[in-house]
């Protein structure tokens, strides 16, 4: 999906909260800055400079993106910390016109590296600017891809909750099966026809419609590309409906018909208490997708919200690992929930 960095505040803030792509971002730039506080500031005259801008270019990006660029690092520094930072200003071997008339100032705004990466998203009249939008989306891809395997398909199973949650759901999609077999006067098809319901109930997608978002081939099991607080949540809906039919058919002592079965449904869906959770695993669902899988879900646009940093930390760090690690290190847990059924 082809991304305008100028135009998007959430692909702009989904990269500045990659720790790991901004790392990677950070060595193929080379930006050199004024050592402060324990990292690498820039000021707007060196910005002006290195996107061969007027710095009045510069101070209007500032001025119109305050809010976006003061939660990515840019500030305004005043009293002992502006002595600091002109210290280690006259501490570089950098001509002054670098810096601006800073002698006397009683304030200094600087730019952190995030920051500045910030307003090279924003700038459209630098070229430099262009190409180093260019270079991030490119390094952005290849750090997800090689910390991912190559792949981000199912990065979901990456999360140190998925197996726990995909070997729940697989009981009570047992329980939900069973109850549509021995409740239900339909035929096979019934066990499609009512999982896509669950779906369309939680994420608005059937599962063909799903598929044809992640890209996926015909064999491949949706289930397998589903994160943890989807499959928990499927889980309670399939629990919950199962027992309702069990219930109902017991009280009329016959199979439902697929009329009644759907106006159960109806109300089931309707309750209440799924809407928090139903809105929690929709912003799950579509922001993750954006950002790891570069999948939009067209029907859950409303709910794609810019990824913090712990969710990078979750899928791409150090906890984060492949299926066949998680299953290795899962065996107990795996047989201690056997032993509950």
């Amino acid at each position: 999906m082809s991304k305008d960095l100028t135009n998007s505040a959430l692909d702009r803030q989904n990269i500045l909260n990659n720790p790991y792509a901004l790392a990677e971002i950070e060595k193929a730039a080379g930006i050199r800055g004024i050592p402060f506080e324990g990292k690498t500031v820039v000021l707007k005259e060196q910005v002006a400079l290195f996107f061969e801008v007027t710095l009045r270019t510069v101070e209007n990006y500032l001025e119109r993106n305050a809010e976006e660029l003061a939660r990515n690092g840019y500030e305004v520094v005043t009293g002992n910390r502006l002595k600091t930072l002109k210290l280690a200003i006259q501490g570089l071997d950098h001509p002054e016109t670098d810096f601006g008339m800073i002698g006397k100032t009683a304030r200094l705004g600087v730019l952190d590296f995030r920051a500045f990466l910030n307003i090279a998203m924003l700038m459209t009249e630098s070229e430099r600017a262009g190409l180093l939008r260019k270079a991030i989306l490119d390094i952005v891809i290849d750090t997800i891809n090689r910390r991912t395997g190559g792949g981000t398909k199912y990065i979901n199973q990456r999360d140190e909750d998925f197996i726990q949650s995909a070997f729940i759901e697989e009981n009570y999609r047992k329980l939900f099966t069973d109850a549509l077999k021995d409740c239900l006067d339909m035929g096979n098809f019934k066990y499609a026809l009512y999982t896509d319901k669950i779906y369309v109930s939680i994420f608005r997608e059937k599962s063909k419609e799903y598929r044809v978002v992640l890209r996926m081939g015909g064999r491949a099991n949706v289930r397998d590309t589903f994160y943890s607080e989807v499959l928990d949540l499927i889980a309670a809906f399939e629990c919950g409906f199962a027992d309702l039919l069990v219930k109902e058919s017991r009280a009329k002592a016959r199979r439902l018909t697929s009329w009644e079965v759907d106006g159960l449904f109806k109300q089931f869906e309707a309750q209440a208490h799924w809407r928090p959770l139903i809105e929690r695993a929709r912003t799950k669902m579509a922001s993750r997708d954006l950002a790891f899988r570069d999948a939009l879900h067209q029907q859950l646009k409303e709910y794609v919200a810019p990824l913090q940093r712990d969710e990078f930390e979750r899928f791409l760090g150090e906890k984060s690992k492949e299926l066949v690690d998680r299953l290795e290190e899962a065996k107990d847990v795996m047989k201690r929930l056997k032993e509950r059924k």
